[in-house]
């Protein structure tokens, strides 16, 4: 899924930075073109025999009726650490959300940020550990086992109705290769994702964290550094999560309709 990248201006920036205000962090990202992955890699200084290898699986049904609600359930493993999961809900108005869900230290509220658009989201994230994520997407333990109550709670209030988690299917995994850079010219951070999904295609990520009263300066000075490298960031951008779960689900049909 690919998206249309004007510069933010007038009230599309005015409302960004009315959900910057009530969020906890942001993220600049941005994904490069097919045709000059390689040239960004190498511009960047990127070796990949630095990378950290990622399974990324999705929960939902074959017709994504959980992402239709504006829910996302996923859970990852990752080389070397434990790993993680978590229920997001987008878009989000941050001063709509309930106090007591805010005060959760496992909750936070993001803006992700990429040229020509942003979008609000909630997350509810837990640690599963190393061993725990296998057993439960490939059925021999239950889906729900990988969220703590919180995230179960957090995904009640808002899928919907009758659809419990482990009612959804198994959607995945995407393999993943991540890196980090700490460029010398500029103070953030750059973390480079590599998304390889099944059929072949790649999506490249580049992204850096920020907070939200700096978002704005760093998206600035972010572009600024890549455009120095050549990298160009104005074309079509994509989406990770929706380009997994329209490739699954499509498979899942696929193998429904010829069972």
């Amino acid at each position: 899924m690919t998206t249309a990248t004007p510069r933010l201006m007038g009230d599309d920036l005015i409302a960004m930075l009315g959900l910057l205000e009530g969020a906890n962090s942001a993220e600049l990202k941005l994904t490069v073109p097919d045709e000059a992955h390689r040239s960004t890699l190498v511009s960047l200084g990127v070796d990949p025999l630095g990378a950290q290898i990622r399974q990324v699986f999705f929960f939902d049904t074959p017709d994504l009726a959980l992402n239709e609600a504006g829910v996302v359930a996923r859970a990852r493993r990752i080389q070397g650490r434990n790993g993680d999961s978590v229920v997001k809900l987008r878009p989000v108005v941050p001063s709509e959300l309930p106090d007591g869900v805010r005060r959760s230290p496992a909750f936070s509220v993001e803006v992700d940020a990429m040229p020509g658009g942003y979008v609000c989201s909630a997350s509810m994230k837990g640690t599963v550990p190393a061993a725990a994520v296998l057993p439960s997407v490939s059925g021999q333990k239950r889906l729900s086992k990988l969220f703590s109550t919180e995230q179960r709670a957090f995904y009640e209030e808002h899928a919907p109705a009758g659809l419990a988690i482990d009612d959804l299917s198994v959607l995945g995994p995407i393999f993943v290769l991540k890196g980090k850079l700490a460029p010398k010219e500029i103070p953030q951070r750059i973390v480079v994702e590599m998304w390889l999904y099944p059929d072949g295609s790649r999506i490249l990520e580049l992204s850096s964290k920020s907070t939200p009263a700096k978002a704005l300066t760093d998206a600035v000075r972010l572009r600024e550094y890549l455009e120095s490298k050549g990298i160009d960031t104005s074309g079509e951008q994509q989406t990770k999560t929706r380009t997994a779960l329209d490739f699954y689900a499509a498979e899942l049909k696929a193998h429904a309709g010829s069972a």
